[in-house]
């Protein structure tokens, strides 16, 4: 008998659903799991956020939501105030594995994916996110010329089962009631990517190299 790995694995996302979008599947994969999912926006809209915590709810997590601004005219916040809004909701232990966005984003563009996962980089670079590795979401869109892919030369590439995804199909589409044909339960992908770093230095040198 295969005996069932168990990780304690931080999920730290901009909005309620890129849990489920970029890590469902891979979630859903692994429930000997101890996930614990931080949602930096949307912690005060009376609609998403208890559609989040049903979300987590399904993906057997737990998990806590903040409320940076993601208004319709998104601006950019500094970099010192989305780590203080990381720091202000995460948990005082350490962790096996650390997901988070891509410093460019997954899809062409959305600057609160691309802050995240900047500050998450430098935290963790500066032992302020205790893990032992991180992973960040590995899609691109072409310059929106398709819906977000997963990028097959990551160093984690992973094909759903047709069950797994369904399971992830239905977080969006029905706890989260996005309709089919949206971008959402469009872009939600049968295969998850990601990038992997074992060593916080080479992942700062990378978000270095990618700000150029």
């Amino acid at each position: 008998m295969t005996k069932l790995i168990t990780k304690k694995v931080i999920l730290i996302v901009a909005h309620p659903d890129d849990e489920t979008l970029w890590a469902g599947g891979t979630i859903l994969s692994h429930p000997s799991w101890k996930c614990f999912v931080i949602c930096l926006c949307r912690g005060n809209d009376t609609e998403r956020a208890p559609k989040f915590y049903k979300a987590l709810s399904v993906l057997k997590s737990e998990g806590i939501m903040g409320d940076l601004d993601d208004g319709p005219e998104l601006k950019s916040l500094g970099e010192n105030e989305v780590e203080e809004a990381i720091l202000n909701l995460l948990p005082k232990i350490s962790f096996d594995l650390i997901i988070s966005h891509n410093p460019s984003g997954e899809y062409t563009r959305h600057i609160r994916h691309e802050e995240v996962s900047k500050a998450v980089i430098n935290l963790w670079n500066a032992g302020k996110i205790p893990g032992r590795e991180l992973w960040t979401f590995a899609y691109e869109d072409g310059n929106k010329e398709y819906f977000p892919r997963p990028d097959e030369k990551s160093n984690i590439y992973r094909i759903l089962t047709n069950r797994i995804w369904n399971r992830k199909y239905n977080i969006i589409t029905e706890t989260y009631g996005y309709e089919k044909g949206s971008f959402e339960a469009e872009t939600a992908p049968k295969a998850e990517a990601f990038w992997q770093f074992t060593d916080p230095y080479k992942a700062k040198r990378w978000l270095r190299k990618l700000s150029g």
